[in-house]
């Protein structure tokens, strides 16, 4: 089994890596891993991966990666939120050229590649309806929701005509990346991780009753691993899914990270919230999720286990 990895050194790209490799139950038949991101600064030394620099957007090194008919492809690069807002000819071509140019390079295969679409929450668009499932419209005001819906569309379209076999999961917020640039306006839902766990300040950009959609990388790797492993005829019926979360607030993440590293560490917490910042990432309704319940995907549990798995995932 070829598996194909785009954005495979990112925040969720590392840890799937990761769990490829260490855990031999992940896609048992896999001999082959083709990752794909702009740099690596450490490879390494297997047989089965194989490490292609650069970006997506350059249609050479997507020719390559494809040269060996790929079975599985994760896609998870893509120029995110505020980035995308900012630069909006380098996301076109990374989120909308490049996705295009992979689906046309797998078309040409014998057999269709299961296709594992990171798509987002924000083709929900802001503000939410009061309740958010299955049934409801998709209206991004956001540049990265707009095009990761082109995307959705096109993975629909050519696993209508049997040129691959796709599915598109809307990712919640995944905590908790690295304390680093990474241009998302969510950042801050993986800053308190960190800030809490190491004894930090934290300054909260949005207020203690803001509430969220949550879920931990190493619950995101299980859900896009079942994704690779479902059965075509699952997917008959629709091909795009809202995943099933934990809404939590502000408030009780802190709290649920104080009870795990100390009361105390109440004290190094401040808020100041941006309005805008809340409207957008902290006034998140109830989502319910039957289809992709139905098909098998979680969400972390509880708190505990957010925290947990956040930490130790």
């Amino acid at each position: 089994m070829h598996v194909l990895i785009t954005g495979a050194n990112g925040f969720v790209g590392a840890a799937l890596v990761r769990r490829l490799l260490d855990d031999t139950q992940a896609l048992p038949d896999l001999t082959r891993l083709t990752l794909i991101d702009l740099e690596f600064p450490t490879e390494l030394n297997d047989p089965r991966v194989h490490y292609l620099s650069g970006s997506i957007a350059d249609s050479k090194l997507l020719a390559n990666a494809l040269e060996t008919p790929v079975d599985v492809l994760f896609h998870l690069a893509s120029i995110p939120g505020g980035m995308a807002e900012r630069n909006y000819p380098l996301s076109r071509q990374v989120n909308l050229d490049a996705t295009q140019t992979l689906f046309e390079g797998l078309k040409a295969q014998a057999t269709p590649a299961r296709v594992v679409f990171a798509s987002t929450i924000a083709v929900y668009g802001s503000p939410l309806p009061a309740q958010v499932d299955d049934s409801t419209p998709l209206q991004p005001k956001l540049t990265y929701g707009a095009q990761k819906l082109i995307g959705e569309i096109l993975l629909e379209d050519f696993s209508r005509r049997g040129w691959i076999d796709g599915i598109s999961l809307r990712l919640p917020g995944i905590v908790a990346r690295p304390p680093q640039p990474s241009g998302l306006l969510s950042a801050f839902m993986s800053d308190v991780f960190w800030k809490l766990a190491k004894g930090e300040r934290f300054e909260c950009p949005v207020s203690s009753q803001a509430v969220a959609w949550w879920m931990s990388v190493a619950r995101c790797v299980d859900n896009l691993l079942h994704a690779a492993s479902l059965p075509a005829s699952a997917l008959q019926t629709r091909r795009s899914f809202a995943l099933p979360v934990l809404r939590l607030t502000m408030e009780q993440v802190i709290g649920g990270l104080c009870r795990r590293f100390g009361e105390e560490r109440q004290a190094l917490v401040s808020y100041l919230p941006d309005a805008h910042l809340e409207a957008t990432f902290g006034a998140y309704p109830p989502l319910l999720s039957p289809a992709a319940e139905a098909l098998g995907f979680k969400h972390d549990g509880d708190l505990e286990q957010l925290i947990y798995r956040t930490l130790n995932g």
